[in-house]
């Protein structure tokens, strides 16, 4: 009902034209000051397909996708005075609908987690454990990595397509999560070596 609501402000009405060129920092700013709605529809028609396709990943239906869509962009006009510009807001958005998205799976008792991975001793993360390079990520097959993406955990999931898709820092990553750098790289680390372990045991 609210994204509705600002469809019907827009139409007919060119004003957000004016403000199309602006950066997203600058367009958040605008809208918290103001707590405008017809702004927020810029926003909105910005970032709808990108937060659906991650919705995307954690629905069972295209509605179920298109329901989780709308209920972000609702929290999301509540909160976007959160936003504090310590990262890029196209990375803080995608953090924030990871969040509500997995959040949104933990809720949902009837659905099976889908990571299917073995359990590992927690000794074998220690911080003296060889890291896995970056590269041995970026050389997957397409197909197979989006497999094993599937069968990990919705947190691990996260923070790799946060840190590989959308090109977040450590330190981004550590502001985004609020913690330290260092627990930042142990969690990659333990998220990468699941999703090897899973895409080796793929055909």
């Amino acid at each position: 009902m609210f994204l509705i609501l600002i469809n019907q402000t827009r139409n007919g009405n060119g004003r957000e034209d004016a403000y199309k060129d602006l950066s997203d920092e600058e367009l958040v700013a605008k809208i918290v000051a103001n707590n405008d709605t017809l702004l927020f529809g810029v926003l909105y028609d910005r970032y709808v397909k990108m937060v659906y396709n991650k919705c995307y990943g954690f629905a069972r239906s295209d509605d179920e996708a298109e329901d989780l869509t709308q209920d972000i962009f609702l929290m999301l006009f509540v909160k976007l005075a959160s936003f504090k510009g310590k990262s890029k807001f196209s990375t803080w958005l995608y953090s924030f609908t990871y969040n509500f998205c997995v959040n949104y799976v933990n809720r949902d008792k009837q659905r099976k987690m889908s990571d299917q991975s073995v359990a590992m001793e927690d000794t074998e993360y220690k911080l003296a454990q060889d890291d896995v390079p970056d590269e041995s990520i970026y050389e997957l097959k397409a197909n197979k990595l989006a497999k094993a993406l599937e069968m990990i955990s919705p947190e691990n999931k996260s923070i790799l397509l946060l840190k590989y898709q959308d090109g977040a820092s450590v330190k981004e990553l550590s502001d985004l999560l609020e913690l330290g750098e260092s627990a930042v790289k142990m969690r990659l680390k333990r998220a990468k070596t699941k999703l090897l372990e899973i895409y080796n045991t793929l055909g």
